[in-house]
């Protein structure tokens, strides 16, 4: 792995495998950073992971965090690059925890505005800069944030909507000598959820549709699906490329939680399949959803990702999985 900068407190619980939960955050005292691989590195907060691309054209930031946590961000950035400019940033989804940050990341950054072709940014210095650093996000991300709020929550500020969209399957930019795959995973925890993928580096901004940590996080109000998740975990084992004995290679930078390889991502998968599939089974045979959730079918890996209270239970999951199925 690529030498860096790294916490004694961090190093030790990424290595071993240990999720990043809320009170080790508190012990570390802030963000942390720690290098991926190549000129990738994953920004770990208290329940969310960022990604930053560093080089010669400036920098890049995959989801900025919440609000609060955005000046920590930026003088986590300063860190890895004290002069170079933020021209873009990519949200893997609307989720205010991965863009409340938009508005004073983008401020602190600038567009490059000439030399721009077919999805291409040119070098530093190669046209006219204006306005703040491009949000890219799929159009879905744009149509949920400029929508009206539901009741009691506060609307989106056009300042924090992404100004570069997309409807296809996937979006290509080209920065930093770097090709780099914004790849669409349709109906997943959102419906306008998103990958970026980094080739040079050989690593993957997974966002909410892996996080080690917990149960997949499946959003029915906005679009969510499980079988989205199965698909966009078995894109992404279809991306990776493990190294010697399934060890290392590809690296994925997941929405929150340790960075992982392929071998983690297809544990997940199965975990995800399998709980699926057993709620699919009490589907057909008519079971309620209180039936299903007094039949634990998560029991089994409820020491590894459940949890009896926050804001995503195992009983949430349960009855967002159900709910996707009998759809």
């Amino acid at each position: 792995m690529k030498k860096g900068i790294m916490s004694s407190i961090l190093a030790p619980a990424l290595m071993l495998g240990v999720a990043l939960t809320a009170p080790v955050y508190a012990q570390m005292g802030g963000l942390h950073t720690l290098p991926a691989q190549g000129d990738v590195y994953m920004i770990v907060g208290p329940n969310y992971n960022s990604a930053v691309q560093v080089g010669k054209d400036g920098v890049l930031v995959v989801d900025p965090g919440p609000e609060a946590d955005a000046d920590a961000l930026l003088a986590e950035i300063r860190k890895l690059s004290p002069t170079g400019t933020i021209r873009y940033i990519i949200n893997t989804n609307m989720h205010a925890d991965r863009t409340g940050g938009n508005v004073k990341i983008s401020a602190a950054g600038s567009e490059i505005v000439g030399g721009n072709f077919a999805g291409q940014v040119g070098t530093v210095g190669s046209g006219a800069v204006n306005g703040g650093a491009v949000i890219v996000a799929h159009e879905n991300v744009l149509n949920r944030m400029s929508s009206a709020p539901p009741a009691g929550q506060a609307a989106v500020p056009s300042a924090a909507w992404p100004q570069d969209t997309f409807f296809g399957n996937q979006k290509n930019l080209f920065f930093n000598g770097e090709a780099i795959e914004v790849i669409h995973i349709p109906a997943a925890s959102t419906d306008g959820d998103v990958m970026a993928f980094f080739r040079r580096s050989d690593v993957i901004v997974a966002g909410d549709i892996f996080t080690p940590d917990r149960y997949p996080y499946i959003d029915l109000a906005r679009g969510g699906n499980i079988q989205g998740i199965v698909d966009g975990l078995n894109r992404l084992i279809a991306i990776t490329i493990p190294a010697e004995k399934q060890e290392g290679g590809t690296y994925v930078i997941p929405g929150r939680g340790r960075l992982c390889d392929q071998a983690d991502i297809v544990e997940y998968r199965d975990m995800t399949t399998i709980v699926r599939d057993r709620i699919q089974d009490s589907v057909k045979k008519g079971m309620t959803l209180e039936q299903v959730k007094a039949s634990k079918p998560t029991r089994d890996y409820d020491p590894l990702y459940g949890a009896t209270q926050g804001p995503w239970t195992t009983d949430m999951f349960v009855e967002a999985v159900y709910k996707s199925l009998k759809k």
